[in-house]
């Protein structure tokens, strides 16, 4: 990054900057070990910095997560385009009992599609409140100025939507186990 501009280095070092370590890890949770997470940081930032010049940037932590994750995922379709995925090797292949780790797969898949649901019962504002927080990440400050509202009003959202969604999953769970013992 140049030192051209002494103010882009400093909202890269407040608002960026911070938020590296934790997208490495996630990165590398979220994607093949075969992706080059420097690269794709790199050009997150780059991708990033350019869209806060343009003054088309409302939330730098969400807009940096969303262009790594594209970035990864078409770094992964080139990849495979061109048959250089090699995520996988004889080698590292073991021909254990694989049933349990299946069995957990599933069960998180089922629980991701309940909270899912519960989700898609939230009124709107409430929605769109409790998913910029807890599917995107963003703090309450971030979303009281995206969204024009005081902390107050975000704080008093999550909390209503946290608790309509757990009360579907437990009216959900309470549904299954009766339709179970029939």
């Amino acid at each position: 990054m140049s030192s051209e501009d002494p103010k882009q280095s400093e909202w890269f070092a407040e608002e960026l900057q911070p938020h590296e370590a934790s997208l490495r890890a996630w990165l590398r949770y979220r994607f093949s070990s075969s992706l080059d997470v420097d690269d794709i940081v790199q050009e997150a930032f780059m991708v990033t910095l350019k869209a806060r010049t343009d003054d088309k940037l409302r939330s730098p932590k969400a807009f940096l997560y969303g262009t790594a994750r594209n970035l990864a995922l078409r770094s992964m379709q080139t990849r495979r385009a061109r048959g250089l995925d090699n995520s996988l090797q004889i080698d590292d292949c073991e021909l254990t009992d694989e049933q349990a780790d299946v069995h957990d797969a599933v069960v998180r898949n089922q629980e991701l599609q309940i909270l899912t649901k519960a989700i898609q019962t939230l009124p709107d504002r409430c929605r769109q409140i409790f998913t910029l927080r807890k599917v995107y990440g963003m703090t309450q400050r971030e979303i009281a100025q995206k969204l024009d509202i005081s902390p107050r009003t975000v704080n008093a959202q999550i909390t209503i939507g946290l608790r309509k969604c757990m009360a579907f999953v437990e009216d959900y769970c309470r549904e299954s186990s009766f339709d179970e013992t029939r």
